[in-house]
């Protein structure tokens, strides 16, 4: 029996992309929908983004832009806004088809910030980067690490750990599904747009 994982990260508060996404899952009949984080930030339909995740039953996590919300002071319509994140996670873990599975935003074991990035902004693979970050998870034991926060896309085996980043809905125009138990992952493109290797990648000092 094989179980299909749909994947998401930093939606950034635009319904569009994620409503394709959704959609796409749907049709390939996904079992699981997870979220990397970052479902505010940038956009402006962050209300109508809640519902559709929520009316998904995606699994989700926080991620800095949730964090820094979550600081700001709201007003009493915006009450279910941070009700909403307070009960929102830093990490999910889960098995699945005897696939151990950790979903953090930035990076293990439970950073927003401290994000990780395999390319360079032409969306070369940058060894030292790989090298650093299997020497990292050497000790990690899990089977699968689902990150996001760079808006970097890749899926990449750094020792006995499958290291992906779906990307961003918003900017890399990107989701996936990873099917288990195979590992096999596919990169999905939204909204008929060219999937971006990489995006944003001046804002150095986040990451």
């Amino acid at each position: 029996m094989s179980t299909k994982i749909g994947l998401i990260s930093d939606v950034h508060a635009t319904t569009a992309p994620l409503r394709d996404a959704l959609s796409i899952f749907q049709q390939e009949d996904v079992d699981i929908i997870l979220c990397a984080g970052d479902i505010a930030g940038y956009g402006n339909e962050l209300n109508q983004t809640i519902d559709l995740l929520i009316k998904s039953e995606c699994r989700m996590i926080l991620g800095n832009h949730d964090v820094w919300l979550l600081s700001l002071p709201v007003d009493e319509e915006e009450k279910r806004v941070e009700t909403f994140f307070k009960r929102l996670p830093f990490v999910l873990e889960l098995t699945v088809e005897e696939k151990y599975i950790y979903v953090v935003h930035a990076s293990p074991p439970c950073s927003y910030m401290r994000g990780i990035k395999l390319m360079d902004e032409y969306g070369n693979m940058l060894l030292n980067q790989i090298e650093q970050w299997t020497s990292h998870l050497r000790k990690f034991e899990h089977d699968v690490l689902i990150v996001g926060h760079t808006h970097q896309v890749f899926a990449e085996q750094l020792g006995r750990t499958l290291l992906i980043n779906p990307g961003s809905t918003k900017f890399n125009n990107t989701c996936m599904i990873l099917s288990l138990p195979n590992m096999e992952v596919q990169v999905l493109p939204l909204l008929n747009k060219t999937p971006l290797k990489v995006w944003n990648w001046g804002m150095e000092q986040l990451y």
